[in-house]
């Protein structure tokens, strides 16, 4: 009794200093909503009848898209006005609001609303033909949008963070109909309120419901957010119970439900049971659900009544002996969301309850992780500035690098796990750009290729373009700069580490008299007939010089004809196939002076191998390549060549690597390629990357998916099927990002039709210690050959360890594995250097598919399509861990006794009432 009395005593005083502290006052403020009615004229605007918020054109937040309004069959008096018109994506693949000027940190409601109406007048929107795509929030997939009636209004509302200034809400077309969208309101929220939502997860609405009244939605001004609450259509079992006085907010309280759904409550008819129930799968959705229960007693009880309950989820306790508040909010909740493919709670009337139990309001959320980074807010800052300072005439909306799939015109960015992603190259060649260099270049700190030729930008070479310290090459011809340019870039340009480009128009510019050659008046005019007699000899030579190239030209595509034929008619290389040799090569071709230019005379070397020596270079536009030039004394010299550069032509793929050109110069062969930045994954198992640290597990995971995906292309993608024969870690390179691709197809092979499984081959070709055994003691090729060699590779990310141990007795990798394995302990096996950070379920998952792949006989390898998905259910547990850490790093207990709690007791949090 004493604990009752007690209990009334603290609510009262609280509703005491509640209502003490009740500021008096008028509608509450929408000055800092923004309210967008999508496809309202420039310029336009208006104020809601019903919730008195003014509402403005979406010109200003986006540029792309189409106006229209909809059908006049779909117009109706209960429609709002801001569901009449609509914006329409036709082009673009991802077209994006931006919602500026917002508070870094701050928690944002979001809502979205999508109206068809036949706009277009294509009668879509049906079962039959459902218009589809996808809502992103940033970077992340907010929801997949599926319209299927032209007649209703179909909201989505989300509870996010703001991890910048801004928020961009992007529509990405899936090509299954035109994307739309026909409002969009953000509302700020507290950042105490809705716990759940953080910069990891944000909150996506799937039900919130008023429950008491049968008809009318709540929001602003009643609620101050303009969350929309809905009546519940409750069953005969149930009734409504209301009040006529105000609801107030505990200060502690962490939703905020309005007074208006506190006011009304549902309780039994008959009995001391509540129950409420729904299933997830018909909504589509994934089981990974938050739930709020809000809760206030409504009704004066008398000094015998009680009431108090138990509430359940499926049968299991959810809290024991609640006591809801009188005339003060409260509220249950989850603490982590809960998978379950069906919810039933039940409020049940503890034995010393007289009354039965009441619910005034339920929210239900679905669970939004994040698991894209967005671009570096220093580089979005930047290149924001300079989109508004020029413009830029591309289609640059959202996030500048994030989803890849999406990145912006121009731009390539790093791709590093858990790392923001870092512009790494700019090109705005001939995109107009006029006025002086933006020092916002400059702010791009990570920038390595800043091409800006062939526009119309004057003024002098700014000196601040010397201080960024990873620009390797500046490109500014074609432009109508003036003055000296900047002494550190000259510095920087003869030290070699600053490839600059600034010749073409830019007619005042020169290293020794730029400043005085423009505008010395005291020089002497040159003479007409001097003019004349340069002007003549000019023309003499340029034709000596067009004779005497066209003359070159000839005979050097009679010489490659000939180099390309001759193999097949020389009976001394039976083993050629004429195919290989009979080569229409489609890419660019270049000269052996081109190659001089790209390479700047072969300066720098970044790898070396049978076939030659690799250089790196630039190609006029920027474009960083690898040169592979063939050896004088190259053992395979033109057979290898046209292999390779005949498989080249043949694939293309995101994980192989692309190929750009070729040369064939009398004696001289080259294959240029994308230049992978990164190395080999050899260098950085080796630590010889120039990396700073060890590759981690998540990391290796990704670059094995990838490199899977790119022989699983060979393997299937190709007709005829193409083998490798030579996978090893030294041919999986990695760009920015560690994006991998598979490389040096010059062994490869193709399987004659798809009816041959094998192809016989007279010698062994490949690397010790990655060849298939089956293959060298048959000589039959085939498929899986490639995975016996990629099997290794997955071993020495395992262990960090090469393929044979150098000394004595050459162990390899296969049987050291195995042979610890034997002992049943997975650490004996990994790379030391992991320190143990990794999710072991993981581990264990790529050492049994690596032994799989190494097994002694092909028939019992798994495919490479079967290697990728098991890659990729392994990475999703390291990605589980990693997440998992990261909510550790915010101060969150993840400890696996806590998470045991949370589960064995079905723990929820509650308001202030239970605390």
């Amino acid at each position: 009794m004493m604990s009752y009395l007690s209990s009334l005593v603290w609510c009262f005083l609280i509703l005491v200093v509640s209502v003490a502290t009740v500021r008096i006052h008028g509608q509450p403020s929408t000055e800092d909503f923004i309210s967008i009615d999508c496809g309202l004229a420039d310029g336009h605007s208006y104020v809601d009848e019903l919730t008195k918020i003014p509402y403005t054109s979406d010109a200003q937040f986006i540029e792309a898209g189409t106006n229209y309004n909809i059908s006049r069959d779909y117009l109706s008096s209960s429609l709002p006005e801001h569901q009449r018109s609509l914006r329409s994506f036709p082009t673009g693949e991802r077209n994006c609001y931006a919602l500026k000027s917002l508070v870094q940190g701050q928690k944002y409601l979001l809502r979205a609303t999508f109206m068809y109406g036949n706009y277009d007048g294509q009668n879509s929107a049906r079962e039959d033909k459902p218009i589809q795509f996808d809502l992103h929030i940033g970077v992340n997939l907010w929801k997949s949008m599926k319209i299927v009636d032209a007649s209703t209004v179909t909201p989505t509302e989300a509870i996010t963070v703001a991890l910048a200034d801004y928020i961009s809400v992007c529509l990405i077309n899936k090509q299954s109909g035109t994307p739309f969208i026909s409002s969009l309101e953000l509302r700020p929220l507290k950042t105490s309120i809705y716990p759940a939502a953080n910069a990891s997860i944000s909150l996506v609405l799937l039900k919130r419901f008023n429950m008491g009244p049968t008809d009318g939605l709540i929001r602003y001004p009643d609620d101050g957010h303009d969350r929309i609450w809905k009546p519940f259509d409750y069953s005969s079992a149930l009734k409504e119970i209301s009040t006529n006085l105000t609801v107030h907010s505990h200060p502690d309280d962490l939703f905020e439900a309005p007074s208006a759904v506190l006011q009304t409550a549902l309780t039994p008819v008959n009995g001391l049971v509540l129950r409420l129930g729904w299933d997830p799968k018909r909504e589509d959705i994934l089981p990974e659900c938050h739930i709020i229960m809000q809760f206030a007693e409504i009704q004066s009880l008398g000094p015998n009544d009680s009431r108090t309950f138990d509430i359940y989820l499926n049968g299991d306790p959810f809290f024991d002996t609640y006591l809801p508040i009188y005339q003060i909010s409260d509220s249950v909740y989850t603490t982590v969301p809960y998978t379950e493919y069906e919810y039933n709670i039940s409020l049940k009337a503890t034995k010393n309850s007289t009354l039965p139990p009441i619910i005034n309001g339920l929210e239900i959320y679905k669970a939004m992780h994040l698991p894209e980074l967005s671009t570096d807010s220093r580089d979005v800052d930047a290149i924001m500035a300079i989109q508004m300072e020029y413009p830029v005439q591309k289609n640059w909306a959202g996030d500048p690098c994030v989803p890849r799939a999406y990145a912006w015109e121009g731009l390539n960015c790093s791709y590093i796990v858990s790392v923001p992603p870092r512009i790494k190259t700019l090109n705005l060649s001939s995109s107009r750009l006029s006025g002086a260099i933006s020092s916002s270049f400059s702010k791009l700190k990570a920038i390595e290729t800043l091409d800006l030729s062939y526009n119309n930008l004057t003024g002098t070479i700014p000196g601040f373009l010397a201080d960024i310290s990873s620009l390797q090459l500046l490109n500014l011809r074609g432009n109508q700069l003036t003055g000296p340019v900047p002494a550190d870039l000259l510095r920087k340009s003869e030290e070699g580490s600053l490839i600059l480009r600034i010749d073409g128009p830019n007619p005042c510019i020169n290293e020794s008299t730029c400043g005085t050659a423009c505008n010395n008046n005291n020089k002497k005019k040159i003479t007409t007939p001097i003019i004349m007699i340069i002007s003549i000899g000019v023309v003499v030579l340029l034709v000596v010089v067009l004779i005497v190239w066209i003359t070159r030209r000839r005979q050097q595509d009679f010489a490659m004809d000939s180099s390309v034929r001759r193999p097949c008619e020389d009976r001394t290389e039976r083993n050629v196939d004429c195919k290989d040799h009979q080569l229409k090569l489609e890419s660019r071709q270049f000269t052996y002076k081109d190659l001089e230019n790209i390479t700047n005379k072969f300066v720098r070397i970044i790898g070396q191998g049978g076939f030659g020596i690799v250089y790196h270079g630039f190609l006029e536009n920027g474009v960083q390549v690898a040169v592979k030039l063939c050896s004088q004394s190259s053992s395979q010299g033109t057979k290898e060549f046209l292999a390779e550069a005949q498989s080249l032509t043949r694939v293309h793929h995101k994980n192989l690597v692309t190929f750009v050109g070729y040369c064939k110069d009398e004696n001289y062969l080259a294959l240029i390629y994308d230049y992978m930045s990164q190395g080999s994954l050899r260098d950085h198992l080796r630590g010889k990357a120039d990396l700073g640290r060890i590759l981690s597990w998540g990391e290796r995971l990704q670059i094995a998916v990838e490199a899977a995906q790119g022989l699983e292309y060979l393997h299937k993608g190709c007709t005829p099927p193409i083998i490798h024969r030579d996978v090893k870690t030294s041919n999986i390179l990695l760009g920015e990002g560690l994006v991998a691709k598979i490389a040096d197809f010059g062994l490869s092979k193709s399987l004659l039709s798809d009816s041959h499984t094998h192809v016989s081959t007279e010698m062994v070709v490949g690397t010790p210690g990655y060849v298939d055994p089956e293959y060298h003691n048959s000589y039959q090729l085939n498929e899986k050959s490639d995975v016996y060699s990629f099997g290794v590779v997955l071993l020495e990310l395992i262990t960090g360890h090469p393929p044979i141990t150098p000394g004595p007795g050459k162990a390899y990798i296969v049987q050291r594995v195995a042979s610890k394995l034997a002992r049943g302990n997975i650490e004996d096996a990994m790379d030391a250097r992991l320190k143990g950070e990794y999710d072991a379920n993981s581990v264990w998952k790529i050492v049994d598919l690596a032994m799989k792949c190494t097994a002694q006989f092909s028939t019992q390898r798994p495919t490479m399509s079967d290697v990728v998905i098991q890659l990729k259910e392994s990475l999703a547990l390291e990605a589980a861990r990693e997440r998992s850490e990261s909510l550790h790093s915010e101060g969150l207990d993840v400890s696996p006794n806590a998470a045991f709690e949370l589960d064995r007791n079905k723990l929820m949090s509650v308001g202030p009432s239970a605390r």
